[in-house]
């Protein structure tokens, strides 16, 4: 399948927002991270905006946009409604903040970011979740782009609060414990990619329509091609390198440098994965 970059990056910035504002709300649980609070919303609220403006593109067609909201059980209304309840979630924390004036959230209040940045993810990441394509239909997949988030959220918040001069202890553990799940979550679903191929078999006079006189792609010389920019990109630049980061910045106590370097990584990572993800996407079409 061609590779759709409005959606590739609409979806890793999502999973970047979502990690921001999840772990920047489990730290208000505990009263941390006071300093940090507004421009780690704010630096949410952007990405989750750039996001918005790259998926248009993918649509093309602007004044049919709406035209894709006419169902509940549409993926793309389903996006549409969490990300505007997000961002009533986001306004309520901004108004929070602004209330207090010292940095501090209702425990309710951060709860419901934690809750509304995991819904966020597992519902975008749903929408691509299709029994035709043998690689796409899997929880894992789900749960990947949840990955992308542990390993990018906060390890930026880390980056925040160390140029913001918080104290960043109380973040320490949890963020090697949040790399190590979205590490183990990336590679997880590159095993299920890779034998994705194993699920296509030869079939007699197949061929596709849209395109009669051209040859169809091997599944398995298609993995096969992808497997270094999974392997290398995905699962070691984008999933153990950021845990590598992350495990320095908790041990040394320099987020200011080791918190920008684990969300670079996790970030390529995240975008190599979303390619394979797409080089992969063969379809069973015939059989549905």
């Amino acid at each position: 399948m061609e590779l759709q970059w409005p959606l590739i990056i609409f979806t890793t910035l999502v999973a970047w927002s979502a990690g921001v504002f999840g772990a920047q709300g489990a730290l208000a649980i505990g009263g941390h991270a006071r300093r940090s609070q507004m421009p780690l919303l704010a630096t949410s609220v952007v990405l989750l905006a750039v996001s918005g403006v790259a998926v248009f593109f993918h649509l093309e067609h602007w004044e049919r946009i709406f035209n894709g909201f006419g169902h509940l059980s549409s993926g793309i209304t389903q996006e549409f409604i969490v990300i505007m309840v997000f961002a009533a979630v986001a306004v309520t924390y901004f108004a929070m903040l602004r209330r207090s004036g010292d940095g501090t959230v209702p425990k309710w209040a951060a709860w419901l970011a934690v809750v509304v940045s995991v819904v966020l993810v597992a519902v975008c990441a749903h929408s691509y979740v299709m029994a035709a394509r043998p690689a796409w239909d899997s929880v894992l997949e789900v749960l990947s782009l949840v990955g992308a988030s542990l390993l990018m959220g906060p390890a930026m918040c880390g980056a925040v609060m160390g140029l913001r001069g918080d104290d960043a202890s109380a973040l320490g553990l949890p963020a090697v414990a949040a790399a190590a799940a979205g590490a183990l979550l990336i590679a997880a679903f590159a095993v299920f990619l890779q034998v994705s191929a194993g699920s296509f078999v030869d079939v007699g006079y197949y061929f596709d329509p849209t395109s009669p006189t051209a040859g169809m792609a091997g599944a398995a010389s298609v993995a096969a091609i992808q497997a270094p920019l999974l392997w290398g990109g995905a699962v070691a630049l984008g999933g153990v390198a950021p845990f590598a980061a992350v495990l320095a910045a908790w041990r040394s106590g320099s987020w200011r440098l080791w918190g920008p370097a684990a969300v670079a990584c996790a970030l390529v990572g995240a975008v190599c994965l979303r390619v394979v993800f797409y080089e992969l996407g063969l379809s069973v079409f015939m059989f549905y």
